[in-house]
């Protein structure tokens, strides 16, 4: 029971990330534009390449946020900054289904409209694997108000961990966020289009603001059942 709770923690923080959308709405723009300009694959490789930033940015920052709490800290969270945790928690599945998508028939997110415009020009002018990387990270940078306190959970979970599961654990956080990215992928090789996806991310958006809200409900009263109450 000592490893199930973190890893149980692990799992629900990385599950609810994987159900936050900017990421994979960038990846479709990436697709949308290389689609046209590149043969398949250079657009392959371009969208390898920025799955792997995100990849990369994920798996700093939670091992980077570890390491703070068990080097510098020297321990993890204490209840009452749990408690704070378990507040932000809450407050961010207010907000995922007040505004994290803005209303309309689209799935225009809560971004700023500078930092929407900016994200799209570079995912229309990305052509290389450099630039695709780079947008990996630049969106998983703007990502952060929704998942900075994902990461700390992640991480306060992983530092009680031995230190032999603790990289694993750090590892299956960063493979379940970039799930969706790599099943947009594989369905695109296998024939879908991306306006067939895009439909699709439309007609279900009511139902995944709902999961990310309920997500984030339930990762909060985990955490203040098993590590305050308990």
């Amino acid at each position: 029971m000592d490893m199930v709770i973190p890893f149980s923690e692990v799992f629900l923080a990385a599950v609810i990330h994987a159900t936050l959308q900017l990421e994979l709405g960038a990846l479709l723009l990436l697709y949308h534009a290389s689609l046209g300009k590149h043969v398949r694959k250079k657009t392959k490789n371009l969208v390898d390449s920025y799955i792997a930033g995100i990849g990369m940015l994920v798996f700093l920052a939670v091992a980077a946020i570890a390491f703070i709490l068990s080097h510098i800290f020297g321990t993890e969270l204490y209840a009452e900054e749990i408690l704070i945790v378990v507040g932000m928690l809450v407050a961010l599945a207010i907000a995922a289904w007040a505004f994290y998508y803005r209303r309309g028939k689209s799935t225009e997110l809560w971004l700023p409209r500078t930092v929407a415009r900016f994200i799209d020009k570079r995912a229309k002018e990305t052509n290389s694997n450099t630039e695709a990387f780079s947008l990996g990270v630049l969106t998983s940078l703007a990502e952060m108000p929704w998942t900075m306190v994902l990461f700390v959970v992640a991480a306060n979970s992983i530092i009680v961990l031995p230190s032999e599961c603790q990289l694993l654990a750090v590892a299956l956080y960063t493979i379940i966020t970039i799930i969706p990215p790599v099943v947009l992928r594989i369905a695109i090789r296998k024939g879908q289009t991306v306006v067939d996806i895009q439909r699709w991310r439309v007609k279900h958006k009511s139902f995944m603001r709902v999961i990310t809200g309920v997500g984030f409900l339930v990762l909060g009263f985990f955490i203040f059942a098993f590590e305050v109450l308990g």
